[in-house]
């Protein structure tokens, strides 16, 4: 079997067999195929696209070129959640204590932040002595002793997808439904887990920008799943502004908290709810969506979730008193305000400029080496369909250097935009897809 006949074969839009896939993958994995005939088949492949079964032969050949976690020691249904990303996404911290006060273990591997996107194992970080870097017996031991764990993703999980993806990045073959979803399900594949909960984010914010894009990207990754025999429903979230009000790491694991304690934004609520909903239904801890949400309704009023938050960080090393006693966390030098210049109703909050100003504070990673700062933030006072006076406070910046406030004030100030008539808050949730 020769790259060059794959290659073509791709060219002329015929679809590749499933020994084709496995002989691409695995090569270029261990070296013998050189970049350049990698870069020549994945731009022929955005151009032709691939079939259904060719997406889940790319898809399980990257699952499978490294380890698959094996989960059958844990008891009942394990359920995965992935998100593809957003500002303000500190859904996981809520999420997570919340089922697993319900019964549903869960055993999940998380990422950093990259960019205007934040990463749920920063937020984590902000507790003094957290870590995510556990053995793989204290992960075990902690899903079945708590019923929760979350972990640094390790380096041999789909190591395929991260050859390809760091390939893909430089040569301007990422955005292509089959090779994000294939990039995404390898991983949460290869996790181990029985049923999976995709959070699929569309707008301004996120990575598919239209809710087309975003609905094909759902259908496409709930196929593979189900395809790869595996439970899987798609929720697709709105992410034309930031989700809740607080944008950073020690300001979302606060909101975080705040929500667990029976508060929160209504945006945020939403989004967990509709996510923990589907993972009740799919650990069968409930058989419909009402149902769920008085099960969550009850574990938020009675503590049993925020509770089960505290467990989990007190498990993984990290001072669980912050968890009941937020105002501990480290406080910024400075708190600035960006105030509206005229009345009228919030029409846009454009998110990705919010994260890119998170990152300008030292927030976000400019890149994967980048140190971020914890305690800077930000907080938006006023949300899409509010009415704001002139003067009054669109957001509230925490910050420890003026220079990089000031200029995360001009960006927060240049993504609000103000109308004189009316307008309505957009749902959160877009769809859902299964």
């Amino acid at each position: 079997m020769r790259m060059y006949d794959i290659i073509m074969k791709k060219k002329l839009n015929e679809e590749l067999t499933t020994e084709e896939i496995n002989f691409f993958v695995e090569n270029y994995t261990n070296g013998s195929i050189p970049d350049y005939q990698a870069s020549a088949l994945l731009m022929a492949i955005c151009f032709n696209g691939m079939s259904k079964k060719e997406t889940l032969d790319l898809t399980l050949a990257m699952r499978d070129s490294g380890d698959v976690l094996d989960l059958s020691y844990i008891d009942g249904i394990k359920v995965d959640k992935h998100s593809t990303g957003g500002v303000g996404d500190k859904t996981s911290l809520v999420l997570t204590p919340l089922v697993a006060s319900l019964g549903v273990p869960v055993a999940k591997m998380s990422g950093r932040g990259l960019g205007h996107t934040g990463g749920t194992i920063d937020k984590l970080e902000s507790f003094p002595g957290f870590t995510t870097g556990i053995s793989d017996e204290l992960f075990k031991k902690n899903v079945q002793a708590i019923g929760i764990a979350i972990a640094g993703q390790t380096a041999n999980l789909a190591p395929a997808d991260k050859k390809l993806y760091a390939l893909r990045d430089v040569t301007a073959t990422v955005n292509q439904i089959s090779l994000i979803a294939s990039s995404i399900m390898s991983k949460k594949l290869a996790s181990g887990s029985d049923a999976i909960v995709l959070d699929v984010k569309t707008g301004d914010g996120a990575f598919m920008k239209t809710l087309e894009d975003s609905q094909n990207l759902a259908k496409e990754m709930v196929s593979i799943g189900k395809l790869a025999k595996k439970y899987t429903v798609a929720v697709i979230t709105d992410m034309n502004q930031p989700l809740g009000k607080a944008v950073g790491n020690i300001v979302e694991v606060k909101e975080a908290i705040d929500t667990l304690n029976g508060n929160g934004p209504e945006d945020f609520k939403a989004v967990v709810y509709e996510l923990g909903a589907q993972m009740l239904i799919a650990a069968q801890k409930a058989s419909t969506k009402d149902e769920a949400f008085n099960l969550m309704d009850e574990a938020i009023k009675n503590k049993s979730a925020l509770n089960k938050f505290a467990e989990f960080v007190k498990a993984q090393g990290g001072d669980e008193s912050y968890v009941y006693n937020p105002s501990k966390f480290d406080n910024t030098k400075y708190t600035i305000e960006v105030v509206a210049n005229k009345a009228g109703y919030v029409k846009n909050i454009f998110a990705e400029n919010i994260g890119n100003a998170c990152m300008t504070l030292g927030g976000g990673r400019e890149t994967k080496d980048s140190v971020i700062d914890l305690a800077v933030g930000i907080i938006l006072n006023n949300k899409i369909g509010d009415y704001v006076q002139e003067g009054e406070t669109l957001a509230t910046i925490y910050a420890n250097d003026m220079d990089k406030a000031n200029k995360a004030r001009t960006m927060i100030f240049d993504s609000y935009e103000i109308v004189d008539q009316e307008i309505v808050a957009p749902s959160v949730i877009k769809g859902v897809i299964d």
